[in-house]
């Protein structure tokens, strides 16, 4: 497989002369699960096959080869660029195909092809031939992204950062199932001992998981009602709380708590435990995944930094210098400012986070940013500085924690592609 670089390079000359040329084959392929199809074209807008519909297969892939290799030499075109619409995950094998073969691979946002699609002939109808013409012809308008494979380590790293975000997910949808569905239908009062714990801790869930009916909460000792959920010596608040709790049992006003009630209660507690064990042991997974980088130890040191945000900003940037500029660091979170100047109002549109970048990233930073806001007496100056004489703003603190949270970023990016630690310096200019 080609070096990083030398693809990087490559892709940089692509996308600098593809526009008008008549020396390029373009093939732009629109991937499905089973089946993809494909359009071969030039950039100067001559169509030189418009369909071809191959298996998701290395027989596939090797007729799609085949057929391009034989255009190439028809039509005396010098390159062959592939051009990808990513879809879920299918469009992996038939990329890693491609470039094991040397050969030059991009792709194309969703966005644009969604936007570019009305263009083709004036109609927003989708289907996947036309589809495969679109991506063919952002390719040949130079409107495409590098397709960056990582290298094995930082594959598994990024895999890791999936399945927690998965993970999450669906530790919030039991959450809410508990919350909004069973307490809210067979015990209200139990929700707002749910609220002053913040999460779902062990003790409501003990609740739910034993003692759900609060009928027969109140019939119970305190002592007994103590016993029964709990295992070692609780804190004084938590005794307190629940003994509130035993009080309110006694005049709760929840329907009839039936056995399938019961069980659907204990299963989702069972469901969400088992969630959160896992949830803990992939970050400690990503940690030792994290830790094979050097410049895992340069997130580190950075305020707010965790293990989890360092480990989601290096699987996020990977190779630092594949980037140019800080720009296109902050566009990768999707952090970057943009607004809607038309007409009238042009001048007063307010430009805000264009939110086209990785969701999960963005996140992760802006937590960063409120920890570090807090905590490090250097960034409080700092942020002390953005919001001065705009206090009574409305929202002037979150939308100062975002702008933060995308200096950050770029402190991030800077210290990973010189290898050091955080210098407080970089926030006292």
């Amino acid at each position: 497989m080609e070096s990083k670089i030398d693809r990087l390079e490559q892709f940089k000359q692509m996308k600098d002369s593809v526009r008008g040329s008549g020396k390029v084959l373009l093939v732009g392929i629109d991937v499905a699960k089973n089946n993809h199809h494909a359009f071969f074209g030039t950039p100067n807008g001559k169509t030189l096959r418009k369909n071809l519909v191959f298996d998701n297969s290395i027989k596939g892939f090797e007729a799609l080869r085949g057929l391009t290799g034989d255009l190439q030499n028809k039509h005396g075109l010098a390159k062959v660029v592939y051009g990808l619409e990513p879809t879920a995950s299918y469009h992996k094998p038939l990329a890693e195909y491609l470039i094991r073969q040397k050969e030059h691979v991009v792709y194309v946002s969703n966005v644009a092809v969604a936007r570019n699609r009305g263009l083709l002939d004036g109609r927003w109808d989708k289907n996947d031939k036309k589809d495969a013409a679109n991506v063919a012809d952002l390719v040949g308008q130079g409107r495409c992204i590098y397709y960056d494979v990582p290298e094995e380590s930082l594959r598994e790293l990024r895999s890791l950062i999936a399945f927690r975000i998965r993970l999450k997910k669906s530790e919030h949808s039991l959450r809410m199932r508990l919350r909004n569905n069973i307490f809210a239908q067979y015990f209200p009062e139990l929700d707002r001992l749910y609220i002053k714990a913040g999460q779902p801790d062990d003790l409501v869930l003990s609740i739910a998981e034993h003692c759900l009916d609060p009928r027969e909460i109140a019939k119970m000792e305190f002592d007994a009602f103590l016993k029964l959920i709990t295992t070692r010596k609780i804190r004084i608040e938590q005794e307190r709380r629940l003994r509130e709790l035993w009080t309110f049992a006694k005049e709760s006003a929840g329907c009839l708590v039936h056995d399938a009630a019961k069980w659907e209660a204990k299963s989702l507690v069972t469901q969400l435990k088992s969630v959160r064990e896992t949830v803990k042991e992939n970050e400690r997974q990503m940690a030792k995944a994290a830790t094979k980088f050097p410049e895992y130890a340069s997130l580190l040191s950075i305020p707010g930094f965790g293990p989890i945000v360092s480990a989601m900003v290096l699987a996020a940037i990977g190779n630092a210098s594949r980037f140019a500029s800080s720009k296109q660091v902050v566009r990768l979170a999707g952090l970057d400012l943009s607004a809607e100047r038309s007409g009238k109002n042009s001048n007063s549109a307010k430009p805000v986070i264009s939110k086209q970048g990785k969701a999960a990233l963005r996140y992760a930073l802006v937590q960063a940013a409120m920890v570090s806001s807090s905590l490090n007496p250097v960034i409080r100056n700092y942020f002390s500085r953005l919001i001065k004489g705009r206090e009574l703003e409305r929202g002037i603190q979150l939308k100062m924690k975002v702008k933060l949270a995308a200096k950050l970023l770029v402190v991030a990016w800077t210290l990973m592609k010189r290898r050091e630690q955080f210098n407080p310096s970089c926030f006292t200019g």
